[in-house]
């Protein structure tokens, strides 16, 4: 049902977890340049005069567990009539969101070590992931209170 107080907070976070994709995770200042980490690639530019590397091999998997996360979430709103099966869908979907962040800090942190990265800093969808992980929460915590009071109202009758 998409007026119940859950779906909202699973529009949230297919919202959070799209703004992943367009925000950066990480940017530095390497000796030569700058490094800029996104959900896609990770950008090197080694100064002025030499052209600016782009790398996508392993870091193309956030972009992916971003996208699968918030393919979850809406096909979690679309089986408002399962409970059961909306709950193990909020607690997959947690999973695949704390896979996300694990995978951004541990991206970052081998970056900036490799790089020998002097300045840097977080950017936003470092933390949009958690927003998610909240609002899922308490639609998971919402869906187990219809489900309680649904079951509640079966022993009356």
């Amino acid at each position: 049902m998409l007026q119940r107080i859950q779906t909202v907070f699973l529009i949230l976070v297919v919202l959070f977890m799209a703004g992943v994709l367009f925000f950066n995770i990480w940017v530095g200042e390497t000796a030569e340049g700058y490094a800029n980490f996104t959900p896609f690639y990770l950008e090197i530019n080694a100064g002025e005069s030499a052209n600016t590397e782009l790398i996508n091999s392993p870091y193309l998997i956030i972009a992916v567990l971003a996208i699968a996360s918030a393919t979850l979430a809406l096909i979690e709103i679309t089986k408002f009539r399962n409970r059961l099966l909306m709950i193990k869908l909020g607690a997959l979907n947690s999973l695949v969101m704390a896979a996300t962040v694990v995978l951004m800090v541990l991206f970052s942190n081998n970056i900036g070590e490799s790089y020998q990265v002097t300045n840097s800093q977080y950017g936003i969808s470092l933390f949009l992931p958690v927003a998610a992980m909240l609002c899922n929460l308490l639609a998971n915590r919402f869906i187990r209170r219809d489900e309680k009071l649904v079951r509640s109202a079966d022993r009356l009758r």
